[in-house]
């Protein structure tokens, strides 16, 4: 597999610099989140850490849903 077609799959695994850039966040700022909860923790590879994507979006669709709750 290339890695073109790595990145096309349905549910690709982002490392921690992808999955800040999609949080709109700085690395150390992802980690502290990391931290609290507030994004999953990472699928380990060994020694990589990496995150489904899927997983950094229902983290934002849990912040949404808990938004219009306490509006």
């Amino acid at each position: 597999m290339t890695a073109t077609e790595l990145t096309t799959l349905p549910d690709p695994l982002l490392n921690v610099q992808e999955s800040a850039r999609l949080a709109g966040v700085s690395v150390p700022t992802f980690w502290r989140r990391v931290a609290d909860g507030t994004f999953p923790q990472p699928v380990k590879l060994g020694k990589l850490s990496r995150w489904p994507r899927s997983e950094i979006i229902d983290a934002f669709e849990r912040m949404k849903a808990a938004r219009q709750v306490a509006a």
